[in-house]
């Protein structure tokens, strides 16, 4: 493999070479590693070259503190244009009255969203970690747990969904300032008019963290949160496909608080090639094209979690309504960092993750997940999630290994098939 693959990466990747030949190296050995593996990371997604080539440009170079039109620097017209250009298509994909799309990541957007409602010291209403939230929504070793006072809701032990009526109760006791919903491994839809409706009652801000489900949103494949949010947190890279990176929307009420968190308050100049290529990414993602790819991802999230339950991995939950799910391995006596390691020896990268009272401390876990955005992006679909599931299967059974060149071989069939960003042979 080398520059000559007219895939990758642009008119510069030749002086890549030349100049550093070891970075290249890498690059090179990335792309590869993406071609020869089963990508069942949840959060991970394979972006289009258009989006990479916004990625790769001159837009790198400029500074341009502050938004469009009231920058602290000159030269920012051309990137002003990019900037207004991504913030009204985010606009008219959610139906959002503001936007911004200037968080470097979406741990950079939370951290905008505290900023804008929260003092240090203020009680919040999150997800507790261990039932499927995310770091920053209170975890001790995070700063939202450092500086704020989290109080935490989960999941019901009987449904393993949402408990609505401990939000509810909690809501009520603490009286909080903010309350979150989302999190990182939650394979339900979420009930945003209830939460909408508690927060109402105890005079609460709404907070959306959409960062796993947003591009399941932007297909149109699953109903927004952005009708019932005052504001809504998301990553860029997930399933919506776009650059790693952040991005909020929020109701005009509050666009003035969560631009000022975001700039000067959490960040400096944002990056403008990140900004771009968000933008490059909404646009692709207001097609009918992805559109169905939403809904393809979601089919095939159903079919693959029930292959596995039928290989004896039981779903958390019962089953998933988007792009990921949870599956418990203590009915095969097998923990979550030993499936994630077995599977990765056999060319499938999927993560251990803890399940809802996991007995297994978070290192080991019992459970791990799995998700469906990357393999849906190179044309799978629910037969080969059939074939996925026995893969798994297999691999996580392989206590010895011997199984795993075979595993890796059939691997390496399937995503010849179906290659990660295929050459125009492939195509």
């Amino acid at each position: 493999m080398s520059s000559s693959d007219p895939t990758f990466w642009g008119p510069d990747f030749q002086a890549l070479e030349q100049e550093d030949p070891e970075i290249a190296a890498v690059v090179l050995g990335e792309l590869a590693r993406l071609r020869r593996g089963l990508q069942l990371i949840a959060s991970e997604n394979f972006t289009s070259p258009a989006v990479l080539a916004a990625l790769g440009s001159t837009l790198s170079n400029k500074y341009a503190e502050g938004y469009a039109g009231r920058r602290y620097y000159g030269g920012c017209e051309e990137v002003d244009k990019a900037e207004i250009i991504g913030v009204e298509r985010a606009k008219a994909l959610f139906g959002a009255d503001h936007a911004n799309l200037q968080p470097h990541s979406g741990a950079s957007a939370n951290l905008a969203v505290y900023g804008a409602f929260l003092e240090p010291g203020d009680t919040y209403l999150a997800m507790a970690l261990p039932h499927g939230g995310h770091l920053t929504h209170g975890a001790k070793v995070s700063f939202t747990g450092k500086w704020f006072n989290p109080v935490h809701y989960g999941v019901s032990q009987e449904t393993e969904d949402i408990d609505y009526d401990q939000v509810r109760a909690l809501a009520r006791e603490h009286r909080p300032k903010m309350i979150v919903c989302g999190g990182s491994a939650i394979p339900r839809l979420i009930d945003f008019a209830a939460f909408r409706e508690i927060a109402d009652e105890v005079g609460a801000v709404l907070w959306v963290d959409a960062a796993h489900f947003i591009g399941l949103v932007a297909g149109k494949a699953i109903p927004s949160p952005v009708p019932y949010a005052d504001v809504v947190s998301f990553t860029t890279h997930k399933v919506l496909r776009g650059p790693r990176g952040g991005m909020l929307v929020c109701k005009q009420q509050h666009a003035a608080a969560i631009d000022k968190a975001v700039f000067p308050m959490m960040q400096g100049g944002p990056l403008m090639h990140g900004v771009a290529a968000k933008a490059v990414a909404l646009r692709e993602a207001a097609t009918p094209a992805y559109q169905a790819y939403a809904r393809q991802v979601i089919d095939n999230s159903q079919a693959l979690t029930a292959a596995l339950a039928a290989e004896g991995m039981r779903p958390i939950s019962g089953g998933t309504d988007t792009h990921l799910a949870l599956l418990d391995l203590q009915g095969i006596g097998v923990t979550g960092v030993d499936a994630e390691a077995r599977c990765g020896a056999a060319g499938i990268v999927l993560n251990k993750n803890a399940i809802p009272y996991d007995p297994q401390p978070a290192a080991v876990t019992s459970g791990i997940r799995v998700g469906t955005p990357a393999v849906t992006t190179q044309g799978m679909g629910v037969p080969e999630m059939a074939r996925i599931a026995s893969l798994i299967s297999r691999a996580v059974r392989d206590e010895s290994g011997t199984d795993a060149p075979a595993i890796a071989a059939e691997v390496s069939d399937l995503v010849t098939t179906f290659p990660a960003y295929p050459r125009p042979a492939d195509a």
